[in-house]
């Protein structure tokens, strides 16, 4: 088991959501948090609500410099780094016929390569701590879902990044535990944050994941995340939808296909 007393964290994404929640929950186990966001100020808001052991970074994941320059930064301000949540990300809705190819890479910028570059600029310092690594894919992340192709593409990849560096580790004898987290449908701002397609409602996007898609509170979320984490889990599931919908593919193959065209056509997305 894991402990989080006097070790550091660096949570991407924090100022809202899952992330923040995070912040949180690591600063009440005894952390020392990096939180990063690419609203300055959200940042801020995050780390004064973390108390004296939170430092606010902002951040762009989607610039590689930019996150490789935070990873020394955040080294030079606490020393070391412990564990780092990937958590940084946006949404995009709509059908594939309409997707804008900017907004394809601005999301695919953001929610794979973010993970990407911080994975890559963080590796080498929780090398030295034998700490974690901890990135976040999605339920989409496992199956597929109408109006969600481009962050499927994106949380898909994100989970095979995850997954086969995860065996890199363990063959080169790497003590870096690394996690993919798949959460299901969490009560934040992301929906309502989105980009959506030409044709699509923007407010009633928002509000068919307020009401009928979002089940879990992003504090329940970080509790979930956190006990995932310290028994080193390498998949961590959030919420009881991503439980009872993960488990689809594999009770029907392709056939699941099937279940979830005809269920959001009743829920009509």
């Amino acid at each position: 088991m894991r402990t989080y007393s006097g070790k550091t964290a660096v949570v991407t994404g924090a100022g809202s959501g899952i992330g923040r929640a995070l912040a949180l929950h690591l600063t009440q186990l005894g952390a020392q948090v990096a939180v990063s966001d690419i609203s300055k100020q959200a940042a801020v808001d995050t780390a004064s609500r973390c108390g004296k052991s939170a430092v606010a970074f902002e951040l762009d994941v989607a610039d590689r410099p930019a996150v490789f320059a935070h990873a020394a930064e955040v080294v030079a301000a606490f020393g070391s780094v412990d564990l780092v949540v990937n958590n940084a990300g946006v949404a995009l809705h709509g059908p594939v016929r309409d997707l804008d190819v900017t907004d394809m890479q601005w999301l695919m910028d953001i929610n794979y390569w973010g993970v990407v570059h911080g994975t890559q600029a963080f590796l080498p310092h929780l090398t030295a701590s034998q700490g974690q690594l901890a990135n976040v894919s999605s339920l989409f992340g496992l199956i597929a879902v109408p109006k969600q192709a481009a962050y499927n593409a994106a949380k898909f990849a994100v989970r095979g990044f995850t997954e086969a560096l995860r065996q890199e580790l363990v063959v080169e004898g790497t003590p870096v535990a690394v996690s993919a987290i798949h959460p299901g449908g969490i009560k934040t701002a992301i929906a309502r944050s989105a980009r959506v397609t030409a044709g699509e409602d923007p407010a009633a996007t928002a509000a068919l994941f307020d009401t009928k898609l979002a089940h879990t509170s992003p504090e329940r979320a970080a509790r979930t995340i956190m006990k995932g984490l310290a028994k080193e889990k390498p998949r961590i599931l959030v919420g009881p939808d991503a439980y009872v919908l993960a488990a689809l593919p594999r009770l029907l193959g392709i056939g699941y296909e099937r279940v979830i065209a005809r269920g959001s056509r009743a829920a009509g997305v």
